[in-house]
Formats: structure tokens, sequence, C-alpha cells
């Protein structure tokens, strides 16, 4: 008996349309290439979840980095000087502390400068 498709094709190719919509001229409106499209940008948003992880922490690092330099230390020295004091804050608070908390990172930034020098 012959089997008509009809109906599960334009549910399938309707669920990738309904996906691509937004998308520029042709990836919006024929199937095969919003597919492709679509499938791309899955890809892309699994990819640049990982790397979003990475811009986050390349901001904080410049961020500490400059805030520490304004009271005369590199970032690899301010660092080394929290971890010989014991200091277990991430990258993110500090990158945080470096924006809103100025005498609190100053504070940090003393502590840090006399393990080092020690």
């Amino acid at each position: 008996m012959r089997v008509k498709r009809g109906f599960a094709a334009h549910r399938r190719h309707k669920k990738y349309l309904d996906l691509a919509k937004g998308f520029r001229g042709a990836r919006s409106v024929l199937y095969e290439t919003a597919r492709e499209t679509v499938e791309r940008s899955w890809a892309y948003a699994y990819r640049d979840r990982k790397v979003k992880k990475r811009e986050f922490r390349k901001l904080w690092i410049m961020r500490i980095n400059a805030a520490a330099r304004e009271h005369g230390l590199s970032y690899s020295v301010f660092m080394r000087g929290l971890s010989l004091a014991g200091v277990e804050l991430n990258r993110k608070v500090l990158a945080e502390l470096a924006l809103t908390g100025k005498e609190s990172f100053a504070a940090l930034a003393a502590m840090a400068k006399a393990k080092v020098s020690v």
C-alpha cells in the first residue's frame, strides 16, 4: 500500500521554518536553506556558550589588572599576594570590587602588597 507522507513532511518543514523566523531572505522561506541555517545557528550557540565564559574571564582579569596597577601592582603580583594572604575571592568578585568597592579593593591591594614584599 502506498503511503503519502505529505502531513509528516509538512510538519517537519514547518518546525524548521518556525525556528528560522527573523532570518533574512531565503533563509526564512525555503526549507532546505532554513534547515541549514537553523542547524548552523545551533552549532554557533553551543560553541559560544563556551566562548562566553572565556570572554567574561578575560574581562574580569583586565578590570582587576587596571585596578591593581592603580595601587602599584601588576595583575600577577596582586593575585600572588592574595593567594599568600589566604584570600579566596574569585575573579568575578574581585572585578566587581574593582569597579564599585574602591576602598575594599584598596584594602585587598595593601594586603597583597604586604604579603609579596615580605
